[in-house]
């Protein structure tokens, strides 16, 4: 077929109709083999990325300061004719191309199979039945249905229903909601903030409003909490580094050393002090932990998110869907006047329309299925739920030709249409009341007939009842550190009996509880309350804020368009199953099963993931300080270099290649919530290596001074020393208690034991060193086995220290807030 390639203002010109037949459509939408064919004819429904040419990903490795050091040592290696040098220094240069490329490789994978379970659904009409479509399926011509809280999927012309109301702000700029009416056309990308309307698809791809404007940049990677302090430290190792190797360079001068040789080992040192497979290293752990989240149901958008969520110490969780089942089902229906109790399931029935696949509008239509007069009415018009009038309303036929309108909604809502609404006020108020306090939601039921006048039909309680998992979940939430409060748009009974039943505290407050007040008093009411009831999406934004503001980090759960402000302003924004694409593209997680367990597995893994990275940034501070005050010190005090530059390249790619197994070890998450300090780690990290410097200098002593090794012999001796110890340092950083305390992970344990056994064999048999034999290597492990033991008891008793210090801290700091507060 011919492709039909047509502007925004040509396709309103267009009367529905004529639309119709442009794209070769009806009403009743295309057949699945047309929808086929004419992906042939357009292509897939999706913005085309740019995508790096994977080769020059490759040899974009090559290019950065740090692998310009390295390529700079290895000319000089060259120049100098040390062509051993050389080579080494050439397979750590692509060591470090094929590790970092084949890393980002895997994360980019990862990523990119997130997207796809986080991709658009849409609704669309084939083959006379409507059904749910990946969005990237639809072509020019399909009939779609779009509705409240959804992302428009394409281009659509608009041509039934009543009107729609836009965000078009990602598109124009524009803040306010655009109305869109019959005949108009709403464009890709823009979010459904009221209204339902069914629409004809006009452009898809990038032959849409946003295909064509939106020119693609690379979207910022926000930086969380513990990114910059990682990067902090890899700063400071380098500063640190570039420090100590200057001295080294500026006293080889004065001693009238070779300033090529000085040049071309200060340059390699730099390079093996510098904390190469650090962005590595973070990509790949965080990578790893989202798979891992994936697998769990719980499918993260913004990789950054897994790491506050770590910290998460407040978690305001939804009813609905969360703690509920939100599996609705009807109670004893309370008729009002002279209405029956079919009369009030055929009104709210008739206000329902099942393939939206609303879950209230499912429960009322399964139990009103006895009611057999629904068949003899034909729907003419309908106006779905929204957040604002908070009620459906359709008009239709009877069979005797006469129009009614039905309406269903809120209690009060819906009372206050009654024409009867003096008369029965207190009776409508008594039942919602005596509903609640059994854990019911009630619904209001009315219709207006020829008079015009609404008539209160009747209430229909239903009931969501507690996930079997709620209440051990709940608990363990709390034993994790986590507070959960329930957030809610139901009724404070409601919300207290169902707190009650899941081991919630019932000091449930209404919204109306945050408003008029000042902040430092909302705050309090806020910190102290353990949820809240009848509340609105402004509501939880304010709630969210004022937690942050008071030091919490705050988890926040939501579905609707609505909810999208708080669930961006939460550190971890959560939308829940079944939440509105709206919610979702806000979200910084989005469930893809229903409960707390989802989002209880969510933080285990986030702070296994923060574990890791921790044990990741000690390790390098204790080896840069190791290895670097050891070699400065040995050259400044002795003149003597231990190592040679050919070792500290081979120590480089001994160390680097079984540190990025560290994104698979075995952890156990911590039971509270995990806050970066500075002052474990750097203080961690630098007892720890200064504990390596003085055992390696008294290791030097026996070599030298009780052995009396030849010089050559002596530095492979020490470079053994160094590879051995540096790996057994990584057993020490990734546990609080003894080393043996949690198993290392088969990864892990394995590639540090082949390294080291590399590492041996080099020495012992003189692969590019002087050889050592077996007698001097077994004397190294034996002294670095040794190391480990003594330092990890001394690592337990500093963590000891360090947690009694942090606990009086925190005291003295919290002390401080009170009293400012009380001020």
């Amino acid at each position: 077929m011919e492709k039909i390639l047509l502007s925004a203002d040509e396709v309103k010109k267009l009367s529905e109709k004529e639309a119709l037949d442009k794209f070769s459509s009806s009403e009743g939408g295309l057949t699945s083999y047309d929808a086929n064919s004419r992906v042939e004819v357009y292509g897939r429904n999706e913005i085309e990325e740019k995508k790096a040419n994977p080769l020059l990903k490759f040899l974009g490795s090559f290019w950065g300061p740090i692998p310009w050091m390295i390529e700079i040592a290895a000319i000089l290696s060259a120049v100098i004719h040390h062509w051993e040098d050389f080579f080494i220094i050439v397979a750590l240069l692509l060591l470090n191309a094929i590790v970092g490329f084949w890393q980002e490789h895997k994360a980019d994978n990862a990523i990119e199979l997130l997207k796809q379970k986080l991709a658009l659904k849409a609704k669309v009409l084939r083959d006379g039945k409507w059904i749910e479509v990946a969005a990237d399926e639809l072509v020019p011509g399909d009939v779609v249905r779009v509705r409240f809280g959804e992302i428009l999927p394409a281009d659509v012309k608009l041509f039934k229903g009543d009107y729609l109301e836009t965000d078009e702000s990602a598109l124009t700029g524009e803040s306010l909601p655009v109305k869109k009416e019959i005949g108009e056309v709403a464009y890709s990308g823009s979010v459904v903030k009221k209204g339902e309307m069914d629409a004809l698809v006009v452009a898809t791809g990038m032959n849409t409003f946003f295909g064509k404007t939106a020119k693609l940049v690379e979207s910022a990677q926000t930086q969380s909490h513990f990114q910059k302090a990682v990067i902090k430290i890899g700063d400071y190792l380098i500063v640190l580094a570039v420090a100590l190797v200057a001295v080294i360079f500026v006293v080889a001068l004065f001693r009238d050393e070779s300033w090529l040789n000085t040049l071309q080992f200060a340059l390699v040192l730099t390079v093996a002090a510098i904390p190469v497979a650090l962005p590595a290293v973070l990509s790949v752990t965080l990578a790893v932990g989202a798979t891992a989240l994936a697998k769990k149901e719980a499918i993260v958008s913004k990789l950054v998110a897994i790491e506050e969520m770590a910290g998460m110490d407040i978690l305001c969780s939804d009813k609905t869907g969360t703690i509920t089942k939100n599996e609705l089902t009807l109670a004893e229906v309370e008729a009002f006047g002279n209405y029956s109790k079919d009369d009030v399931l055929l009104y709210a029935t008739l206000a329902s329309r099942a393939e939206d696949k609303d879950p209230i509008d499912d429960a009322i239509i399964t139990g009103s299925k006895s009611v057999n007069a629904v068949g003899d009415y034909t729907e003419v018009e309908f106006h779905p739920f929204d957040p604002v009038s908070k009620r459906t309303e359709s008009t239709v036929k009877g069979n005797d030709g006469n129009l009614i309108r039905v309406t269903k909604g809120a209690p009060q809502v819906i009372l206050d249409l009654s024409s009867e609404k003096g008369a029965i006020d207190d009776k409508v108020n008594s039942h919602v009341d005596n509903f609640a306090g059994r854990g019911y939601r009630a619904l209001g039921v009315a219709m207006a007939g020829s008079d015009g006048c609404w008539h209160f039909v009747g209430l229909i309680p239903l009931y969501d009842p507690p996930r079997e998992d709620s209440a051990e979940t709940i608990s363990l939430a709390n034993s994790m550190g986590v507070e959960v409060k329930m957030v809610t748009g139901d009724h404070s009974a409601i919300a207290k009996e169902i707190a009650g039943q899941v081991g919630l505290k019932t000091h449930i407050l209404s919204a109306q509880y945050l408003i008029d007040k000042s902040d430092s008093e909302v705050s309090r009411i806020v910190e102290n309350a353990d949820g809240f009831a009848q509340v609105f999406p402004e509501h939880k934004y304010k709630i969210v804020d004022l937690l942050q503001k008071l030091g919490h980090f705050v988890g926040m759960t939501g579905d609707g368009v609505n909810d999208a402000p708080a669930l961006k302003k939460a550190d971890a924004g959560i939308a829940v199953d079944g939440a509105t694409d709206a919610a979702k593209s806000a979200a910084d997680i989005v469930l893809t099963r229903p409960g707390l367990s989802v989002i209880i597995d969510a933080i285990k893994e986030s702070r296994k993931i923060f574990q890791r990275m921790n044990s990741y940034a000690i390790y390098r501070i204790a080896e840069t300080i190791r290895v670097l005050l050891f070699i400065v010190l040995s050259i400044l005090v002795f003149n003597f270099y231990p190592v040679t530059a050919i070792m500290i390249v081979l120590l480089a790619l001994f160390n680097d290649a079984p540190i990025m197994s560290i994104a698979y070890d075995n952890v156990r998450y911590s039971n509270e919530p995990e806050k970066w300090s500075m002052r474990v780690v750097l203080g961690a990290g630098t007892f720890l290596g200064i504990i390596g410097v003085i055992v390696t200098f008294s290791l030097f002593y026996i070599g030298d001074r009780v052995l009396h090794l030849d010089h050559a012999i002596l530095q492979t001796f020490m470079f053994l020393k160094l590879a051995v110890a540096g790996h057994l340092t990584i057993f020490m950083t990734r546990t609080r208690g003894p080393f043996w305390s949690i198993m290392p992970s088969a990864a892990l344990f394995w590639s540090a034991v082949v390294t080291k056994i590399l590492a041996t064999l080099l020495a012992v048999y003189g692969w590019y060193v002087t050889p050592i034999g077996w007698k001097l290597a077994g004397l190294v492990w034996g002294y670095a086995i040794l190391e480990l033991i003594v330092t990890d008891f001394l690592k337990v008793r500093l963590y000891r220290i360090l947690d009694h210090e942090g606990v009086i801290f925190n005291k003295h700091l919290k002390h401080k807030v009170l009293s400012s507060e009380a001020i």
